[in-house]
């Protein structure tokens, strides 16, 4: 930490290397040097139990920690009472924190944590302009995070600015200005970036970096693509939406959300599905849905366990109906999936549960499923961030296998575009936009 000041510290840890462990043991030295008493942990929903249960296992010291979650008027009657001698913790999901804002003032939490503070790297949000308040008024803040960039380098901007606003500024605009080269329309678009050495030598002076590489001796991973060659039929219904989302794309407004409207679309046909409504559901495709009963078929012969990934809920659904097919214990959590700790705690010690299924958006943060050494993406979306999460979920402490990962790629499809620009890390931004051609076999 800078030691001009004590007021915010960045714990900048990839995946699976203890973060969690690290802020517990700073907090639990910041309590027993008098520093603090009340800890406000903030953190996306799918993980806000993690970490009652990390606090269990870790913290040698005495400790109260209440997650809060029901209706706000259910989090204040928890919050109101949370006492003790120890040190008082408060876990909570970041769309409450904005909501319950003026009573977490009034509480005077001592040491804010934003866990995966990518969530509040857009300063206009409600639940990233709500921190920036809160992270005025608290003695110490953090963030934990194994991304601060995901799109560009002004993600800093907003994390910093809870973190501690003498490192940048409070000003989004004079950031940008410092930091962005300025072009285009009205001169208003972002069309490069400058002074990221000095940019860079800010934001770690008050931070702390930690690769797997660095602090993990873990066991290699190999990817794997499987090609899937969908059906007749099925391609030419990808071909025909493939050159009319083209043609109306030429004939209209190129936006991100235009191009992305499209693309999922197609995405939606490679898993084997058409239709948004869930009602108007249509199966079209069952190819990816034989390679990954193939794939269940080997693990189960191996006598492994098996981590399925996938985007969409129908897909999610037809994976979950295959298994129970084929009589298979099997743990789920997709959106509207509450005990999330109990379906993993089931996949990790249950040998009866043999298949973990996970919607990759909901999976990505937070969980160890390292019972499996082997995980399945059958669909992805354009997200790095959500890729390298959801691989993290197998190989990380624990884990003493290689770890597999087999990508279902549907041929002659947005598949290949999304697996190339994953495995280059390519600008996503960039690709939807400017260079939106590319992504269509036209």
């Amino acid at each position: 930490m800078d030691r001009k000041s004590n007021k915010g510290f960045a714990l900048l840890a990839e995946m699976g290397t203890g973060k969690t462990l690290i802020t517990i043991g700073i907090a639990g030295h910041l309590f027993n040097e008098g520093k603090i008493k009340k800890m406000l942990v903030v953190a996306p929903l799918s993980i806000v139990g993690v970490w009652r249960e990390e606090f269990a296992k870790f913290a040698d010291y005495e400790h109260n920690v209440v997650v809060l979650e029901g209706t706000n008027a259910k989090k204040l009657d928890v919050l109101r009472n949370l006492c003790g001698d120890g040190l008082q913790v408060a876990v909570m999901n970041y769309e409450s924190a904005w909501r319950i804002e003026n009573e977490l003032v009034a509480w005077r939490p001592d040491l804010i944590v934003c866990d995966e503070s990518s969530r509040i790297k857009n300063p206009q949000a409600k639940q990233s302009k709500a921190l920036h308040r809160l992270g005025r008024k608290s003695i110490h803040n953090m963030i934990l995070t194994g991304t601060p960039v995901t799109n560009n380098p002004l993600d800093f901007f907003s994390q910093y600015k809870f973190l501690d606003e003498s490192i940048f500024g409070a000003s989004y605009y004079a950031f940008r200005a410092r930091y962005a080269i300025l072009g285009g329309y009205g001169n208003h678009q972002i069309i490069g970036y400058k002074n990221l050495p000095e940019l860079t030598e800010k934001a770690h002076s008050i931070a702390f970096r930690i690769t797997k590489q660095e602090a993990l001796d873990l066991p290699e991973q190999v990817d794997v693509v499987r090609n899937i060659a969908l059906e007749a039929g099925t391609q030419s219904l990808y071909n025909y939406l493939e050159k009319e989302s083209y043609a109306a794309l030429m004939q209209g407004e190129v936006t991100a959300a235009n191009v992305l409207t499209k693309l999922l679309r197609l995405s939606q046909i490679t898993g084997g599905f058409v239709g948004g409504d869930q009602q108007y559901i249509e199966q079209v495709s069952a190819a990816k849905l034989k390679a990954l009963e193939e794939i269940i078929e080997d693990c189960e012969d191996a006598g492994k366990k098996l981590v399925v990934f996938a985007r969409f809920i129908p897909e999610i659904n037809a994976i979950e109906k295959l298994v129970k097919q084929k009589k298979l214990g099997y743990a789920l959590i997709k959106g509207d999936v509450k005990d999330r700790t109990e379906q993993v705690d089931r996949f990790q010690t249950d040998t009866n549960v043999k298949v973990f299924i996970g919607q990759l958006q909901t999976t990505g943060l937070g969980l160890t499923l390292t019972a499996a050494d082997t995980a399945v993406f059958y669909s992805l979306d354009f997200n790095y961030a959500n890729y390298e999460q959801a691989k993290a979920r197998i190989h990380r402490i624990g884990q003493k296998n290689n770890c597999t990962y087999i990508h279902l790629v549907a041929q002659r499809t947005i598949d290949e575009k999304v697996m190339d620009a994953l495995k280059q890390k390519k600008n996503m931004a960039t690709l939807v936009v400017d260079n939106w051609k590319t992504l269509f076999n036209q």
